[in-house]
């Protein structure tokens, strides 16, 4: 079995350009645009005074368009020196800009505020994103997911989706957090049949299952369980058959049955240090993961990096140990962008004070209201890591652990055009989405 792990991240970095190519490109007219005087984030390192070009939608390699198409780019732009990275991907977002989208409506209403958020997002960087089902009910999942199949992004519709992330129902009642109790199922006891039939799956078997995921029409991408409940370890082969990025969270799961769960093919853990027990050094539960032996791969862990959730010094616990596994979410819900005040998070009501978001009546946490470019920008004042290992714990290691590091988290030729163009400060300047640039100035949510 092959896991998204950091340690072969090596494989997804492109090889030199030849000036001659040995194979040709098929004639293409479409225009292309060279983006010029940037600095670039290409091969784990950032490139001075470099240059990247763009045609259909995608980064193509010009000393091949120059060889074979033997014409000079239709558009320059110049980027005036700024940092251009891949587009961010969100892995784990509940909603935002008063929409939340574990709440269930009519097609063009659900429509309308998924590229209200998809619109949205690309002010703060994010290109692409799994939209967030906190626990529901089988009958929300069947409303709700045939709505969140995988779709391009453009820069009139938003952020690509790249299916949705079901955190729950199969999670522990112990580290319940902001789920509803009465939705959560207990067991998984008939296995895949179980989540199939919670989710409303399309395909009847895993193999079924995985041939939409191949041809990109799966709506689940991840799943967040608990392993140590009954039938879910043993359910995890065959999610992982499906095409399915299994994580581990809400859990009350020891070490040994964390273990066990990467063992079967969990690659994930959901924001590291909420709703898992307290790391002991008899047991350190979950969290034990991130100093797992050398011959179990180390999965990557989600880290919402607002301050709230997880304390600083933890933040830099957790990357000194596993600087290469850590993906950056916000967990934002509907309140994000938003003034104080009472919102939805599915059927709880929650309350939103200033920065942070609590079940209404309780200190409990609900999901949070960062953007993505904060939390990056918060976790290199919390670990002192270096640019790149932030850059990269938005872009590269979310597309390895998705399985998309080919078309997304990349700049190389054949990767889609999704990019972020950042000031010195790390603040979003300009967008581009499939090769077309973003007129932030009318994004209004």
């Amino acid at each position: 079995m092959q896991y998204p792990v950091a340690l072969q991240l090596h494989n997804f970095i492109s090889a030199p350009s030849s000036p001659e190519p040995s194979t040709p490109l098929p004639e293409n007219t479409a225009k292309v645009i060279k983006i010029t005087n940037c600095r670039v984030l290409k091969d784990r390192k950032i490139v001075e005074k470099d240059a990247i070009w763009i045609q259909d939608g995608k980064i193509i390699d010009p000393h091949k368009f120059f060889w074979y198409q033997k014409r000079l780019p239709d558009v320059v732009l110049d980027a005036e020196g700024l940092l251009v990275v891949p587009g961010f991907i969100e892995a784990q977002i509940n909603g935002a800009f008063g929409v939340d989208f574990s709440v269930p409506s009519d097609q063009e209403t659900y429509d309308r505020g998924l590229m209200k958020v998809s619109r949205g997002l690309l002010k703060y960087g994010t290109t692409s994103y799994c939209p967030t089902i906190v626990s529901s009910s089988a009958a929300v999942y069947h409303q709700v997911l045939p709505l969140l199949k995988p779709r391009p992004g453009s820069s009139d519709s938003g952020a690509s989706i790249l299916g949705a992330h079901v955190e729950g129902p199969f999670i522990n009642e112990a580290r319940v957090g902001a789920h509803e109790l009465k939705v959560l199922q207990a067991s998984a006891n008939n296995g895949f049949q179980d989540f199939k039939n919670v989710y409303g799956f399309e395909g009847d078997t895993p193999e079924a299952q995985r041939k939409l995921s191949e041809e990109n029409l799966h709506s689940v991408k991840i799943i967040t369980c608990a392993p140590e409940l009954d039938g879910v370890m043993e359910s995890i082969p065959d999610l992982v058959k499906a095409g399915i990025t299994v994580s581990v969270g809400h859990s009350m799961a020891n070490t040994l049955q964390a273990e066990k769960a990467v063992s079967q093919g969990a690659t994930f853990i959901t924001h590291l240090f909420n709703a898992m027990p307290q790391f002991h050094h008899r047991d350190p539960g979950v969290i034990g993961l991130l100093g797992s032996r050398l011959d179990l791969p180390r999965p990557y862990y989600g880290l919402i990096c607002d301050g709230i959730h997880v304390h600083p010094n933890s933040v830099k616990i957790a990357y000194d140990s596993h600087p290469e596994g850590v993906i950056l979410v916000t967990d934002a819900m509907s309140a994000m962008g938003l003034s104080p005040g009472n919102y939805q998070l599915g059927n709880m009501d929650v309350t939103k004070e200033k920065d942070r978001v609590v079940i209404e009546g309780t200190n409990t946490l609900a999901g949070s209201v960062i953007t993505l470019d904060a939390c990056m920008r918060n976790f290199i004042q919390f670990t002192s890591c270096s640019l790149i290992e932030a850059l990269e714990a938005v872009t590269l290691h979310p597309a390895v652990l998705l399985g998309i590091q080919d078309s997304k988290g990349v700049i190389k030729p054949g990767a889609d055009a999704d990019l972020v163009f950042l000031s010195d400060d790390l603040y979003v300047k300009r967008v581009f989405v499939a090769g077309q640039e973003v007129d932030l100035g009318t994004i209004h949510v």
